[in-house]
């Protein structure tokens, strides 16, 4: 029987990704929260250790991908990286130093790729062409069911009194629960697919382009990268031809997009803490409000960009995602009582992950599109490494101002690079409009003549 659209569980086996991503949101939260209460750790030390995680994230996801193409069990790799995150959980909740906690975040970054990669193609394998738009929404509902019960269940497990260290305890459980799902209720495809397919799909590529729990992309190589003679010119020349193309542009606007994110989110928990003085339920409760928001808009995104174009609703987002940054930035300049602290950063960071769930949905198509006609598998993944890169970036600069600037002034880049990016998004559609129309008066034999653009 065919998958109906609005199902919110394609298939009953999903929900064994509730859990996992129920542990893996509440670890997300607590890991820099172990580092700066129990440990007594600095902002420093928590981008060193974002930095550090990034940099093994980008190697791990080429060598998960390898795997992936030439090791068919979808299943066994979902069950070595969920027992692997319960086993470095149960770890940390004993870990007592700052380099302990940072080695084991490492080791996380080493396993993720390993399930982000099987799940997606997972889903390809098990479900028919008319069906993988539900599957894929119905991934990302379990994901973010399975992230607002981690953030909920970290919550009170915090304001019962509980200790943050047996935390992870809990959310080690939690993984264990999905590798009994799996192990009793996930079996492999009937046919095996390699992650270069992902690129013909779009529903596919939005799944694997969207935040995790983490609220990083995992990047994502369809092709394993590989060196060869002439690689830089061949760049250089590529550069050349397309740097009136809207490819480009896509890029540029995404890297400073990135490089934001992981500079807001990474400072972000330090600043809550130890700038407005909040507790570790209340940060809790202040990053439950961003995956909320995620939650209630991502089902629409969709049907936001059909409705308002994906040039338009990424500008939107982008703008909004700005707000959410200067608006966070401009009350550090005037804090109020806690209380009122609290009310802020909630308000912000739900526009955050409103802004989130649109702009990921519209700025995939908009990479799928302009890739029609390409080597769509080596510029996704010439794409994940720059998005690599600015994850890295984000983290090395959260580190440097942690030690030369402030949180004000973190918050003011992260708010001036996505302002940067917004005229960017613009000229990748005028672009688009130019290279659409020359291809149209290319088949009829007619001059070309383009429409005029309308930005938002």
């Amino acid at each position: 029987m065919r998958t109906l659209p609005s199902r919110l569980v394609a298939r009953p086996w999903l929900l064994a990704f509730v859990p996992i991503n129920a542990a893996t949101s509440g670890f997300g939260v607590a890991l820099p929260l172990l580092i700066l209460l129990p440990l007594g750790g600095t902002w420093s030390e928590v981008a060193f250790a974002a930095t550090l995680f990034n940099a093994v994230l980008i190697l791990a996801s080429i060598g998960w991908g390898f795997v992936c193409d030439r090791y068919p069990s979808r299943r066994n790799l979902l069950l070595l990286n969920f027992a692997g995150f319960a086993a470095i959980y149960a770890a940390l909740a004993r870990a007592d130093t700052v380099a302990v906690v940072i080695a084991l975040y490492a080791v996380v970054g080493a396993l993720a790729p390993a399930g982000a990669t099987a799940s997606n193609l997972l889903v390809l394998e098990r479900f028919t062409a008319a069906d993988r738009p539900a599957a894929y929404a119905s991934l990302q509902e379990m994901s973010m069911i399975g992230s607002i019960a981690g953030l909920l269940g970290g919550y009170v497990w915090l304001v019962a009194g509980a200790p943050l260290g047996p935390l992870f305890y809990l959310l080690s459980v939690l993984a264990l629960v999905s590798v009994v799902a799996v192990a009793l209720g996930v079996r492999d495809g009937p046919r095996t697919a390699r992650q270069s397919a992902v690129a013909r799909h779009p529903e596919s590529l939005v799944a694997r382009l969207h935040p995790t729990a983490f609220r990083i992309v995992v990047p994502f190589f369809p092709l394993a990268p590989r060196w060869a003679p002439g690689a830089v010119r061949r760049l250089r020349r590529w550069i050349r031809e397309e740097v009136h193309a809207e490819l480009p542009l896509i890029l540029v606007a995404s890297v400073l997009f990135n490089f934001a994110a992981n500079l807001f989110n990474i400072s972000y928990v330090p600043y809550l803490n130890q700038s407005i003085g909040l507790s570790a339920a209340a940060i809790f409760l202040v990053n439950l409000s961003n995956n909320t928001a995620q939650a209630l808009s991502f089902p629409a995104s969709g049907t936001m960009s059909q409705r308002l174009g994906a040039d338009a609703l990424v500008q939107r987002a982008s703008y909004l995602r700005s707000l959410g940054y200067l608006g966070v930035a401009l009350f550090t300049f005037a804090p109020a009582a806690v209380a009122i602290g609290f009310g802020v950063n909630v308000i912000a960071f739900a526009l955050l992950g409103l802004a989130i769930a649109f702009f990921t949905t519209a700025s995939s198509m908009i990479l799928f599109r302009a890739l029609e006609g390409r080597d769509a598998g080596r510029l996704l993944g010439f794409s994940s490494a720059l998005g690599g890169a600015a994850a890295v970036g984000g983290a090395i600069a959260s580190g440097i101002l942690s030690v030369i600037g402030s949180y004000q002034l973190v918050f003011l880049v992260a708010g001036a690079c996505v302002l940067v990016s917004l005229p960017l998004w613009s000229a990748a559609q005028v672009a688009h409009i130019r290279r659409t129309s020359a291809a149209l008066a290319a088949r009829s034999g007619r001059p070309e003549r383009a429409p005029a653009a309308q930005t938002d």
